[in-house]
């Protein structure tokens, strides 16, 4: 992450400090890149700026695609850079990129741009998922190409679990429960973590048996399966600005294939009410957005927006937004001596989470990089 040069002002943060969902102090100090609770000791004229506002970490999209284009191919760099930028100015400050057509790991070194932690490319069935994304490969060699995904990303790896299967005309799983958990168990012995996309009501058991650490929109949540998440404490990444494009899946495929399009539909109905079903189950909602491909980027206001509209609070919101998704990563929120990574807002998103939507300052690196 970026080091403030010497002739970066200190700033004084004036406000409240949200440290978490019930912690506060009064003020901050950022200097030479870090946030610290006290007064740091700062030479004679050493030029302080004041921001007075509530102050909150830097927002994280855990779900996020940087490289790939609207027209479902890889962008170049320099237009991946421009993506990343569009998700930094909107508060996103952590990016777990959920597979990319490219190798976008030299964004990782540009030091105006978000952290970024990266999951390699898409695993996916061969002719099971969308053209061009996925490293695609049958059952027996699906450990290899886990251990090889694992190497290429930074402790993540991303498989397709479900997707239309055309020859039934519905969602199917696209991996037994033994190669399900070859694949978790692949991924482990790598060292990495291994997260699943899953529409599908099927998937989700066997992906639980096997010991996944995640799951992606995980539309098909059922009492059952919800339960067993709360117990693993195996959290769900919500996406419900994507979920909400289901009607559009449906209508494009439900001329070839109805039954799929009854069961998306289904999937989107019910999605306010999974919410809230596994919120209420002590399930971990971490916000991710599906921005990249079919949605454009700078889209996180509208996931929190959906969050509330499925009951969630400001704090729920704030916690699946900031504090929870840095917790999971092993990343930094406003401890002592954390990278100052933040946002400075007008009024208190934990009353209302919209004010989130008009940072009036973002710092990246204790730089301030908007406002």
């Amino acid at each position: 992450m970026l080091s403030a040069d010497s002739d970066t002002p200190v700033l004084h943060l004036t406000g409240p400090i949200l440290l978490g969902p019930e912690q506060e102090i009064t003020e901050a100090w950022v200097h030479q890149g870090r946030i610290h609770h006290q007064r740091p000791e700062l030479p004679t004229g050493t030029e302080v700026r004041t921001l007075a506002g509530f102050t909150v970490p830097g927002l994280a999209d855990l779900h996020c695609h940087l490289g790939i284009g609207d027209d479902g191919k890889g962008t170049t760099l320099e237009q991946a850079r421009e993506q990343a930028l569009t998700d930094r100015d909107t508060g996103v400050l952590l990016i777990r990129d959920a597979g990319s057509i490219i190798d976008n790991s030299p964004l990782q070194h540009q030091a105006d741009l978000p952290r970024l932690i990266r999951c390699g490319r898409h695993v996916a069935r061969t002719w099971r998922y969308l053209i061009g994304y996925a490293e695609e490969v049958e059952p027996e060699d699906l450990p290899a190409a886990i251990t090889h995904e694992a190497g290429r990303g930074d402790g993540w790896v991303k498989l397709v679990g479900d997707w239309i299967d055309r020859g039934v005309g519905d969602l199917t799983t696209c991996w037994d429960a033994a190669t399900f958990r070859a694949a978790a168990d692949a991924a482990h012995a790598a060292g990495a973590r291994i997260t699943t996309h899953t529409f599908a009501e099927d998937t989700l058991p066997m992906v639980l048996d096997a010991g996944f650490d995640c799951l992606e929109h995980a539309t098909g949540l059922t009492d059952d399966t919800i339960a067993r998440a709360a117990e693993s404490r195996t959290p769900v990444v919500t996406t419900l600005v994507n979920v909400g494009e289901f009607e559009q899946y449906a209508a494009q495929g439900e001329k070839k294939f109805p039954t799929y399009a009854a069961h998306m539909r289904r999937l989107r109905e019910g999605r306010y009410d999974r919410t809230r079903d596994a919120l209420d189950a002590g399930v971990a909602l971490l916000v991710g957005t599906d921005a990249g491909g079919v949605l454009g980027h700078g889209i996180i206001h509208d996931e929190l927006d959906e969050l509330a509209r499925a009951g969630m609070t400001g704090p729920q919101i704030l916690q699946a937004a900031a504090w929870g998704p840095r917790e999971f990563l092993g990343v930094p929120a406003l401890e002592d001596g954390a990278p100052a990574d933040l946002l400075v807002v007008h009024d208190d998103p934990r009353a209302d989470h919209r004010a989130l939507r008009d940072p009036g300052v973002v710092v990246l690196g204790g730089r301030v990089v908007k406002g």
